[in-house]
């Protein structure tokens, strides 16, 4: 998640967790160890392809963060002596820590909360940025400051509310996930790998792939759709070139679960990872080999993918109200592409 919005959780658990010990300072620092995390983006691991599959790494590690909490707490509690006893003060720290990652695992890339197990954890019910996930965490914040006798009844309702619509998420990806289930039964994608994850600023319309042998299949479907079927558009995965090794293309595709794509531009064969984006609007895309007769791997070099449009936001909007009318790329449906193979029984 952003930075904002950690740095709101941060606060609101450390107020929760503090109790009647609780003042702005500690509202403060609870949003300082809430970003802590996320210093790893200053870290420099050679190329852009590790420098994003090797984010949320280490310092969101439950293995590296639960320790470092003990640490640092004894240090607070050596130089800065507070009224907390040393659990008091380790829960505080630890759970204000941990709680980022594990918000950070609600999203399309999750985090490796066992790192050195690279395994990636994601359950992605969360954009990046979800206003209504952050907004309530900063008005409790806002009214702790105002009535600071209630800090804590403030801070532990905001957190239930937030749990609360973590909980709304997962029930709404279920949703979309069991139309696409039903709606694949007797086709040629059955069985295949699915990826399904909120479209920007919300929980109500969802973004939908879904991975052939060839071909990946993109939809939009909305929890207030009437009409549950998912109009897919068929769009080609490209492959990548057998006699080819590369490093950064196995990364990739461990990162990535599969949902990946490559392209021949000019003479760079690019690699974009299908997760996060929308259309052809793909947020992390490399340039990873070359041709130039033969196929040579290169250094990878990040690829800027297409700005979105302004005018698309009206479009979002009636598609996530339901109007499917819309696609996957935010046009008229008239005016898109179909799949060349029938993804229902009609």
């Amino acid at each position: 998640m952003d930075s904002v919005t950690q740095a709101a959780l941060g606060a609101v658990v450390a107020g929760a967790v503090a109790g009647r010990k609780c003042s702005p300072k500690i509202l403060l620092a609870g949003a300082a160890l809430g970003t802590l995390p996320d210093l790893d983006v200053l870290i420099s691991y050679g190329d852009p392809v590790s420098d994003m599959v090797k984010h949320r790494g280490f310092s969101h590690s439950l293995f590296v963060l639960l320790p470092f909490s003990f640490l640092l707490s004894g240090l607070w509690q050596k130089w800065r002596p507070t009224r907390f006893s040393f659990s008091q003060l380790w829960l505080l720290v630890a759970a204000c820590l941990v709680t980022h990652p594990l918000l950070d695992a609600m999203t399309a890339y999750g985090t490796q909360l066992f790192w050195p197990i690279n395994i990636p954890i994601a359950v992605p019910s969360l954009f990046i940025i979800d206003p209504l996930y952050t907004i309530p965490l900063l008005l409790v914040i806002l009214a702790s400051l105002l009535w600071r006798d209630r800090i804590a009844k403030l801070c532990r309702a905001g957190l239930t509310v937030s749990m609360l619509y973590i909980a709304w998420s997962v029930s709404a990806m279920n949703v979309i996930d069991n139309r696409v289930e039903q709606q694949l039964v007797g086709t040629p994608l059955a069985g295949q790998p699915v990826f399904i994850t909120p479209t920007p600023f919300n929980t109500v319309l969802w973004r939908v792939l879904v991975k052939g042998e060839d071909n990946y299949y993109e939809g939009l479907s909305s929890v207030l759709d009437g009409d549950t079927e998912i109009d897919f558009l068929q769009k080609p995965l490209g492959v990548w070139p057998k006699e080819l090794a590369s490093d950064h293309q196995k990364m990739l595709e461990h990162f990535t679960g599969g949902f990946i794509k490559y392209e021949l531009r000019q003479s760079n064969l690019v690699a974009s990872d299908l997760r996060l984006g929308m259309g052809e609007q793909l947020a992390f895309q490399f340039a990873l080999a070359e041709k130039d007769g033969e196929w040579t791997s290169i250094d990878p070099v990040k690829v800027e993918s297409p700005r979105g449009r302004l005018a698309q936001i009206p479009n979002l909007w009636l598609r996530l109200l339901g109007n499917q009318d819309i696609d996957a790329n935010l046009c008229h449906v008239s005016e898109c592409p179909k799949p060349d193979v029938p993804l229902a029984s009609r």
